[in-house]
């Protein structure tokens, strides 16, 4: 796979034009955006997978921006982050320590930027052959969780809302749909009845994964023809074995 980055940072600073020479003197392809969310958002593609946001100062710590980038990142972004130590504590305040691929402090050696650029390149390429589950709770809990149980098998992206995952599947492909059944706003048979008519939308298989297990859940779910009714008491192990034998039998 081509090496490609967005590198975020002030086009008048020196520091961060001479990584951007640095990086491409390595074979990495950089595309170069200034601190605006407006800007980043409109240039943004689907294939713009590993980001770096390289601060120079305290007004690089925008936090429209950082509310931007922690939202590409719980869709899967690879994001990393430059800065001293105050800056990248604040970037932590929005964006939680564990979703960054990796913070450097200034002064940071090209070298070094490099090596942790291809272990996201690496980390992607590994990701393009596994199956894309996409997992939809308005519980940050259970997202969490959901993703690092799910995480060593499949490529997983994590959305906290039906709307959310609408908007994700205008723009992305998954194989499987983990939905939760109550959800503030839009509901989970609300949002499967929603992929099925929404016509941008190759519609993906859906299970419902919830804490409902009433007669009247179930039949309402059920009634959409999701591929299986989950609960979320059942042990991970269950639940992994679940999904392999899916995709086991040909299933996307």
């Amino acid at each position: 796979m081509k090496k490609e980055m967005v590198l975020i940072g002030k086009p008048s600073s020196f520091v961060v034009n001479a990584a951007q020479k640095g990086l491409e003197n390595a074979d990495i392809i950089v595309k170069r955006a200034d601190v605006d969310v407006t800007k980043i958002s409109e240039m943004k593609t689907d294939e713009d997978k590993v980001f770096m946001l390289y601060m120079v100062d305290e007004d690089d710590v925008k936090s429209d921006l950082l509310v931007y980038l922690n939202d590409i990142v719980m869709e899967g972004v690879h994001l990393h982050v430059v800065g001293n130590y105050t800056e990248v504590d604040d970037v932590k305040k929005i964006i939680k320590e564990s979703n960054l691929v990796s913070m450097y402090e200034r002064p940071v050696e090209i070298e070094t930027l490099i090596k942790g650029l291809d272990r996201s390149f690496d980390m992607i390429e590994k990701e393009m052959i596994k199956k894309h589950i996409l997992v939809v709770d308005d519980n940050a809990v259970s997202l969490r969780a959901m993703k690092q149980i799910l995480s060593g098998k499949y490529k997983v992206s994590i959305v906290n809302s039906g709307v959310s995952a609408i908007t994700f599947l205008t723009k992305h492909e998954v194989d499987l749909i983990l939905l939760d059944y109550e959800m503030p706003v839009v509901s989970g048979p609300q949002v499967l009845e929603m992929i099925k008519e929404e016509p941008s939308i190759e519609a993906p298989p859906v299970m419902f994964l919830t804490s409902h297990n009433d007669v009247d859940s179930v039949k309402t779910a059920l009634a959409l023809k999701p591929v299986k009714y989950l609960l979320k008491s059942m042990p991970s192990a269950e639940l992994m074995d679940t999904l392999e034998e899916y995709f086991a039998n040909g299933n996307q």
